[in-house]
């Protein structure tokens, strides 16, 4: 069967359809009902089955006869560090550190919150807690004390996993002052610290309640995979950019386990035993998703990649790790490869590595503009897939169903929605739009297995985020509208909507005209605030390397450019060059604190920003 029909069946029956996709775990207690309610009113994915993530992801792979297979493939070159560790060897560490972790008192729906950058040592730590049936909490390593604080203070985990440094390209982080910061912040109590001596940095351990890495490593008695119910929580996610009280997404361990396995071969079209890799971070669910458990529960091998898409050393540096492990499918941002379109325009890196193996690239993340596209595909004479999902949800919510049907590609459209979706284009009052017009993006109800079913410890939250403003309906939070062969178009975020004299107009629309340009690498168009029509476009481009423009030439262009693309309603009559666009370290580039700069209103740097200097610069600029 093709997409159509897969479509249509998940659809149409989809109890029946997730019960024949959960055949792809081992259970030990089968389920036999796919959908359920549970007492919050939500819709509920084998709830009756009972399981082990961790020996999905693992032991089971090993079982089968498979234990000399690579199951991570470790590179890094901020550090000069490399190691390849064997589905057997991931089975023993993983099992010597839940060992570990039950003997600091960790057991089943405990919570350990994880603080560490891209080591083995991190996957294994997200392991050995599913192995226990305990929740992990992955905070992105290097977050401010304050940001790390609000999550212990929300999950409140019994340990901190932590390491004495994280590396970016050109400086080492010290995590130590800030775990210490972090946890004279917090009201949680009796957290017990481990700590990875990293070669690049030693710390003395002094402070009561600090253990070393070995506590982990050397643990005397290894710990069995613990049966969980599908329903009790895997992990817990915040949400990039909170304040405040954060925003805790939960993740099942069932239909978690169902949908990541499954959506390996239909969307990635990806085999045991074959190489992915998804050149994220665990910090974010890309690489919870599809660095850890997805990959491994489908039994291919996975890279673990600490390092950047340029600098590190230079922007051949993605083509390089899929020459040497030889992937088969690479997944990115598409922010990503702007960086790497900006040194190498002409694609020479590209063509400097035997890069046979690959065969597919993925991005998300973001909005993947056309020009990037273009440009992707024309260096590497691949497919090119956009796709897009969100922390939420857990896996992709539109794609190209590479392991069902390469479809015919869009430009500027994250292709259709995946089987288990319904999307639905919503106005005001909650009724569908035709074919073509924009409005809320939603997902009819049930949603299917992945998806959060709370916040943790805040249902009311999740349900006035998410489900209240449309009784029936997921609210994704973004906007977009479906073309007439059910094409999804995804034009940012609904706040991303600038009001032009009454005309609601899409910063992502625009955007896609401004870096048409052949001299723009990437840009970012925001709104700013006016008397007369209320709201003005901004561009905010960034030059290729190597090209030189007047800005006021290119300033020009740009104007004539919109003008004739989208027409003088757009009002846009203003761009200006930077050196580099502040994002945070996932790639979001940061448009509500540069629309509160540009509006001269109080703004903060956030702790989820990647270069502050970047932010620092524009508002000089916009200030001047």
């Amino acid at each position: 069967m093709g997409y159509t029909d897969i479509y249509n069946e998940a659809r149409d029956n989809p109890e029946r359809f997730w019960l024949e996709r959960s055949q792809l775990l081992d259970w030990y207690v089968a389920p036999r009902q796919a959908l359920s309610v549970d007492e919050n009113a939500m819709e509920r994915w084998f709830a009756e089955g009972v399981l082990n993530t961790c020996y999905n992801a693992v032991d089971r792979h090993v079982a089968a006869g498979r234990g000399q297979q690579p199951a991570i493939h470790y590179d890094s070159p901020v550090t000069g560090a490399s190691e390849t560790i064997t589905y057997g060897e991931l089975q023993n560490r993983v099992a010597v550190a839940a060992g570990g972790l039950r003997g600091l008192g960790v057991g089943k729906g405990d919570r350990v919150v994880i603080y560490m950058p891209m080591v083995p040592e991190a996957v294994i730590a997200m392991l050995a807690c599913a192995r226990l049936g305990a929740v992990h909490s992955v905070v992105f390593g290097g977050f401010a004390a304050a940001e790390l604080a609000v999550r212990l203070n929300d999950a409140a985990p019994k340990v901190l996993l932590t390491a004495t440094c994280g590396i970016e390209a050109t400086k080492t982080v010290e995590y130590m002052p800030i775990v210490a910061e972090a946890l004279a912040l917090t009201s949680v109590t009796d957290i017990h610290v481990v700590v990875l001596q990293r070669p690049q940095l030693d710390w003395v351990l002094t402070e009561p309640g600090y253990s070393s890495w070995q506590v982990l490593s050397e643990a005397p008695a290894a710990a069995d995979c613990v049966p969980v119910a599908a329903t009790d929580p895997l992990y817990i996610l915040y949400t990039s950019g909170t304040t405040g009280k954060p925003k805790g997404v939960v993740r099942d361990n069932g239909g978690h386990a169902v949908a990541l396995a499954w959506s390996m071969s239909a969307v990635y079209d990806t085999a045991p035993g074959e190489v992915f890799w998804a050149a994220s971070d665990i910090g974010w669910v890309v690489g919870h998703s599809y660095i850890v458990y997805a990959p491994l529960l489908m039994g291919c091998t996975t890279v673990l990649y600490e390092g950047k898409p340029v600098n590190t050393p230079d922007a051949g540096a993605f083509w390089r790790v899929v020459s040497d492990y030889r992937v088969k499918v690479l997944f990115a941002a598409p922010t990503a490869f702007r960086a790497i379109r900006k040194e190498d325009p002409t694609g020479a890196q590209f063509a400097a590595y035997d890069l046979d193996c690959l065969e597919t690239l993925f991005l998300a993340g973001e909005r993947l503009d056309p020009p990037t596209l273009e440009w992707l595909g024309r260096i590497t004479g691949r497919p090119v897939i956009d796709h897009w999902w969100q922390t939420e949800t857990g896996w992709a919510i539109a794609s190209n169903p590479l392991g069902l049907e390469l479809l015919p590609v869009k430009a500027g459209s994250a292709t259709r929605p995946l089987p288990g979706y319904d999307v639905a284009i919503l106005d005001a009052q909650g009724r569908s739009l035709p074919a073509g017009e924009q409005g809320a993006v939603a997902i009819r109800r049930p949603l299917p297995p992945a998806c959060l079913p709370t916040l943790w410890q805040d249902h009311v939250r999740f349900d006035a985020d998410y489900l209240a403003p449309y009784p029936g309906f997921y609210l994704t939070g973004d906007g977009g509208y479906l073309d007439s062969e059910g094409y999804l178009f995804i034009m940012g975020r609904t706040d991303d909507v600038i009001n032009v004299a009454g005309h609601r107009l899409s910063t992502g629309e625009l955007e896609e005209v401004v870096a048409g340009h052949p001299a723009v690498a990437e840009c970012a168009v925001i709104g700013i605030a006016d008397a007369l029509k209320g709201q003005l476009p901004l561009g905010l481009v960034v030059l290729k390397d190597g090209v030189e423009y007047t800005p006021d030439v290119l300033e020009a262009d740009l104007i004539a450019r919109v003008r004739s693309t989208v027409g003088p309603v757009a009002a846009f009559n203003r761009a200006l060059v930077v050196a580099r666009l502040p994002k945070t370290r996932s790639g979001k580039i940061l448009r509500s604190t540069l629309r509160r700069i540009a509006d001269g209103e109080d703004w903060s740097i956030p702790s989820t920003i990647e270069e502050p200097a970047a932010l620092e610069e524009i508002a000089k600029l916009l200030g001047s």
